[in-house]
């Protein structure tokens, strides 16, 4: 059997088992795709087939792309890794740290103690976090009367931060303020700057803040995990435009664009003729920018959003400039220093410049880190390592 028809099985399995409603897998080699395969139905109350044009909320795979983008403007001097941010955005140049709340309740924040640079922005040290996993940070949001995330400068001076930049790591709505940061200094919009420096030249014509009234016609609908385990289909608006922010998570599109992207990384930073990055910048986005510090679990504090997430549990694991990185050899193939992430709605990716193989699984199910969703990614991985 090929490897195309042993991910098909396992895809066609659990849409049969319920573990999806219907997914897109691929991998990708540095000289083309390995293979693509889909199963199942872009939403369970349609007949639409799942295809692998199929167009997907790439949530915070969106992360990877916008840090790439940032590393464009540092390799041209236009951005630094360490200078401080607040040279750039003066909203982020006297950031508060919480410090916990009063015997009346109120939060208690302090000026910061160190500056905060791009470097901490990319590698998750700013000390910003999300309310998903975070109390503390949810309850102090809801007394300053701010949301999840900033939708103003004047909201983003006001965003709490966990801990001093370079204390500690903790994954936050750091990429939404790189994504302002290219704004700054590209003087363009984050969609048009991505458009015109990394999904154009990529040819990812699928992939964007906003989706065309075709595309929106192709896009899998999010499905949420009910109680007794069964999918069930719910509203979830995405790909109508950027909004202030976008870098954290605003991206929608398709399994091929993706694997143009890793595609890219594999090589360096070049595709097709066409040259993003300098193979030494993506040397330095694949090493632990994080030190001593090491990732850990997400603890959920909104179930409906998040379980606790973990994809290495024991592992010391570390952060480079836009990516996980697991320091020794993981359970389905991948090489220690591989690259991975994911998106909110339960896809994933890795990239493994090692072995010279990157992969993908889109779905659209929430909770984030469901166990049928990883279940199957890592059966993926696995049969994809199997055909190599």
């Amino acid at each position: 059997m090929t490897t195309v028809k042993k991910i098909t099985a396992l895809l066609d399995d659990a849409v049969a088992r319920g573990a999806v409603a219907g997914a897109v897998a691929l991998a990708v080699r540095r000289d083309g795709t390995l293979f693509e395969a889909s199963a199942g139905r872009r939403d369970l109350s349609g007949p639409a087939e799942m295809t692998p044009d199929t167009i997907f909320w790439l949530a915070s795979m969106t992360k990877a792309i916008v840090s790439v983008g940032a590393m464009q403007l540092v390799e041209q001097d236009r951005l630094s890794l360490d200078a401080p941010v607040g040279d750039v955005l003066p909203a982020l140049a006297e950031p508060q740290v919480l410090e916990g709340f009063d015997a009346a309740g109120a939060a208690r924040l302090r000026p910061t103690r160190t500056v905060m640079t791009l470097r901490h922005l990319l590698s998750h040290t700013a000390g910003f976090g999300y309310t998903d996993w975070n109390a503390d940070l949810r309850r102090a949001l809801e007394q300053a009367g701010l949301p999840r995330t900033p939708t103003n400068f004047d909201q983003v001076a006001r965003m709490p931060l966990l801990f001093d930049p370079g204390a500690d790591w903790n994954y936050g709505i750091s990429t939404d303020m790189v994504g302002l940061l290219i704004e700054a200094v590209s003087r363009q919009s984050l969609d048009r700057y991505l458009r015109d420096h990394v999904l154009g030249p990529l040819g990812m014509e699928d992939t964007g803040f906003l989706l065309s009234p075709a595309q929106q016609a192709r896009r899998a609908r999010m499905h949420r995990r009910a109680a007794d385990g069964r999918l069930q289909p719910i509203d979830w608006t995405v790909g109508q435009g950027q909004g202030f922010t976008g870098g954290g998570g605003g991206l929608c599109g398709s399994p091929s664009d993706y694997g143009r992207f890793l595609r890219m990384l594999l090589n360096g930073g070049t595709l097709d003729g066409v040259r993003l990055l300098r193979s030494e910048t993506v040397a330095e986005m694949s090493r632990n920018q994080i030190g001593k510090l090491q990732v850990h679990t997400l603890v959920s504090g909104m179930p409906e959003r998040s379980n606790d997430t973990n994809f290495f549990p024991g592992m010391v694991q570390k952060w480079g400039l836009g990516f996980l990185l697991n320091s020794q050899p993981g359970p389905n193939g991948r090489s220690a220093g591989s690259l991975a992430w994911g998106g909110l709605c339960n896809s994933y990716f890795w990239l493994d410049p090692a072995r010279g193989v990157a992969g993908c699984l889109l779905t659209q199910v929430l909770p984030f880190a469901d166990a049928a969703a990883l279940e199957l990614f890592g059966a993926v991985e696995r049969a994809t390592y199997a055909g190599l």
